[in-house]
């Protein structure tokens, strides 16, 4: 008796089985964002127009996934817009406040004027993209990269986080 004949009429099903499996094994391997993954995606502005993060890159970046009904997000904020003021020479740090799961009145109504930057994730797309699953977290981007994650409510004014900061600008000036 030849096998042949058999395995030949089930060689399409046994390929086409592998390709499966290899499909969902890539979808669902882990990867590690903090490692220097390209970063992108699309937001929303306070009108709902799209707002491509690509657009709003800076050499360096502070992407800060945040919300208004976060307590440790509410706390930090000030903060983290006294770091935006600190830094707002050109050429020095964009700071991007993207609002998770939130409305743009509550937004509006919680920075006043500085709302006007905010950037919206309505339904955590980007933040899932980034590896966020938890509010705040932000992350820290050179040329494009993450490079630096920062997990929990974080001290923008402690010296040592200021300093992460520079040297990251630094780097990427002599990069560019």
């Amino acid at each position: 008796m030849d096998p042949s004949p058999t395995l030949r009429s089930r060689l399409p099903t046994i390929l086409l089985a592998g390709l499966v499996v290899c499909g969902i094994a890539a979808l669902f391997w882990p990867t590690d964002r903090s490692r220097g993954e390209i970063a992108g995606g699309f937001l929303v502005d306070a009108a709902g127009r799209p707002a491509p993060l690509g657009e709003r890159l800076a050499p360096v970046t502070v992407v800060h996934f945040w919300a208004t009904w976060c307590p440790p997000c509410i706390t930090e904020i000030p903060a983290i817009l006294r770091l935006q003021k600190d830094f707002a020479a050109p050429g020095q740090l964009a700071v991007l406040l993207v609002a998770v799961s939130d409305s743009p009145e509550k937004v509006k109504t919680f920075l006043g004027g500085a709302a006007e930057q905010a950037l919206f994730d309505p339904r955590w797309e980007v933040a899932h993209r980034y590896g966020t699953n938890q509010l705040p977290e932000t992350y820290v981007l050179a040329d494009g990269r993450v490079a630096d994650k920062f997990v929990g409510a974080t001290d923008w004014d402690a010296p040592e986080v200021r300093q992460r900061l520079r040297a990251l600008i630094e780097s990427s000036r002599k990069r560019g």
